[in-house]
């Protein structure tokens, strides 16, 4: 594991595209701009695993006020506790920084496993309506 350098963009960009295949990032060459300008972007909070052929096999990216904005695992790279290892990762950061939490915001019917996975690792849900 890692965190994120600049070279790393398009392999992050295509991460995230492929895993959650919703066409929010837009095309890269928009993706990136705004990412890099964002005040919540730090690449010291942006945390990658690459598998034994250097493809990036998951990746974890925070916003400053500890947001967990995505968590991107390759579909044939689960099961092999990449996802859990990135989230204690990045729990172990924002402890550190003095976070009393992290917030994420995730499909709950769409995305059991990762619930299931949020839950095992001590993370509650909270009601995000107004």
């Amino acid at each position: 594991m890692r965190t994120f350098q600049a070279s790393d963009a398009v392999a992050l960009y295509d991460l995230l595209e492929f895993v959650f295949d919703d066409g929010m990032n837009g095309p890269f060459d928009q993706w990136w701009p705004r990412l890099e300008a964002d005040s919540e972007f730090d690449p010291e909070l942006c945390f990658l695993v690459f598998d034994n052929e250097g493809r990036l096999a998951g990746a974890a990216l925070s916003w400053t006020s500890g947001f967990l904005k995505d968590l991107a695992v390759r579909p044939d790279s689960r099961g092999k506790g990449i996802a859990e290892a990135l989230l204690w990762h990045v729990f172990a950061i924002f402890a550190a920084r003095g976070a009393s939490h992290i917030d994420l915001k995730t499909n709950l019917v769409d995305n059991s496993a990762a619930v299931r996975l949020y839950l095992r690792l001590g993370m509650t849900e909270v009601d995000w309506g107004g």
